[in-house]
């Protein structure tokens, strides 16, 4: 395992231009991976609109983050175990909420998320699509942003928009980025030079190349059957793929170099770094 930094945790916020790339399914398929390999993860599931987390690992959440804040309850006491060593923060109308929150309201988050010494290794945040100002927020407080993007050339102009939305207005300059439903790693490549000569030639911003996840129907049968398909199908391609991309993202951390671990992420969010 990583030698992490500072405070042990390392964020790494899963995001994208627009729906429908499949950035929630490689989320818990990358959580229930690091899981098994014996790290300690935190899902955070920020989409505000389409919180859906708990639904993927077949589970229905009866408590989110939005209780947390009205003060109704721990935080301890809204997480959810999904998964082998994956714990799920669920999210609710909370999670907007963090990018305004009143002074009050900060220092109860502040005070439960230091209650939270869970030792955990990874924390992977499930951002919604789009450029909106959560999601932004979320972003930025993550020590590494994996944009994840498809050969639809809409996707990869969402993509570009959020790169650039997120570099003027927070300064960040390294993405990683992962092509999602893609037809062979030849493809992959293509999408990914495509969405890196046009940031390197408008952006001053560094892409990195995370991997790709094929087309594959036994990733659509395990989202309908709501299992993770590198449990379920764990030789099939769409798995190969996903694992691959864990273990490059866990022995990279030079990302977590810029930024601090989860209580940083936290202090961000709630505007006290």
């Amino acid at each position: 395992m990583n030698t992490l930094h500072r405070d042990g945790t390392r964020t790494i916020s899963i995001t994208s231009g627009k729906g429908g790339v499949g950035k929630t399914s490689l989320v818990c398929n990358m959580a229930y991976e690091l899981g098994r390999r014996g790290n300690k993860v935190l899902i955070l599931d920020g989409d505000l609109g389409m919180a859906n987390v708990d639904i993927m690992f077949g589970q229905r959440a009866r408590l989110n983050i939005s209780h947390v804040l009205e003060n109704r309850c721990q935080l301890e006491d809204i997480l959810v175990d999904v998964a082998p060593n994956v714990q799920l923060i669920p999210g609710g109308s909370g999670v907007y909420e963090l990018a305004r929150l009143q002074p009050l309201h900060k220092q109860i988050l502040m005070d439960q998320v230091s209650r939270l010494n869970r030792g955990f290794d990874y924390m992977l945040v499930d951002t919604a699509p789009g450029i909106d100002d959560n999601v932004l927020y979320l972003n930025a407080a993550a020590q590494e942003i994996l944009v994840v993007v498809t050969p639809d050339p809409t996707s990869l102009t969402d993509a570009y928009a959020l790169i650039k939305v997120l570099h003027q207005r927070y300064k960040e300059n390294r993405f990683s980025i992962v092509a999602n439903m893609v037809r062979d790693e030849q493809e992959a490549r293509h999408v990914f030079q495509k969405l890196s000569d046009v940031a390197s030639r408008f952006l001053c911003v560094s892409l990195e190349y995370r991997g790709s996840i094929p087309t594959d129907l036994n990733l659509r049968q395990s989202i309908r059957s709501q299992q993770m398909v590198v449990q379920a199908q764990s030789r099939c391609p769409a798995s190969l793929a996903i694992r691959s991309m864990v273990e490059k993202v866990s022995q990279s951390d030079r990302y977590t170099e810029l930024k601090g671990g989860m209580q940083f992420f936290w202090n961000q969010l709630s505007g006290v770094a």
